[in-house]
């Protein structure tokens, strides 16, 4: 694979990454091919190559979590819990296309194991800081897959009952059972 090219963003960048991150989440990762990118960007596929070195690096840049956790990690652990819910919840499709998209594509050679990257980075080392006790590493990984789960039952399992519960209710319930894993009560 071809290293690419490091550049400003231009705009033959700005339109592949636009076209991928249209056609990845759509067709998932195996589905999409350099050239179907190109076609969408209106550009040569040798330039999706030299802007990106593949449609691998292309995916994992197009599809990373730039979610911005600051609002939650900044806000008082002592209430955490239902912030992150209320986060991952936002009705926005940022959080959700990027969810699916990797977890479609987990299979492909190299992107388990930047998904592993991905939650060590979006979702257990902002918490290792705040997070007080011997088994705090344990519990900001547990914290991860709490969340993991909840994304899981509403967009791949797609619970009907879930999916019509009042996002609050969600908020308050799931927020409060994240929320002992953060701040456990003392012994």
């Amino acid at each position: 694979m071809s290293q690419p090219i490091p550049e400003e963003e231009s705009p033959t960048r700005r339109a592949i990454r636009a076209a991928a991150a249209q056609l990845f989440p759509a067709t998932g990762y195996a589905g999409t091919t350099v050239r179907d990118i190109a076609g969408e960007a209106g550009v040569d596929p040798a330039l999706v190559i030299r802007h990106f070195g593949g449609k691998q690096a292309l995916f994992l840049e197009t599809v990373r979590l730039e979610l911005d956790h600051a609002p939650v990690v900044d806000g008082p652990v002592e209430t955490m819990g239902e912030a992150w819910i209320r986060y991952v919840l936002d009705p926005g499709e940022d959080v959700r296309r990027v969810f699916l998209a990797l977890l479609r594509a987990s299979d492909a050679e190299g992107i388990g194991s930047a998904l592993r990257e991905a939650h060590d980075a979006g979702f257990v080392q902002p918490l290792l800081p705040l997070l007080e006790g011997a088994d705090a590493e344990l519990r900001a990984r547990l914290a991860g897959a709490l969340v993991g789960g909840l994304l899981y039952a509403l967009w791949v399992v797609g619970d009907e009952q879930l999916l019509a519960t009042d996002p609050e209710t969600i908020v308050r319930q799931y927020g409060a059972l994240l929320q002992q894993l953060l701040t456990p009560a003392a012994p």
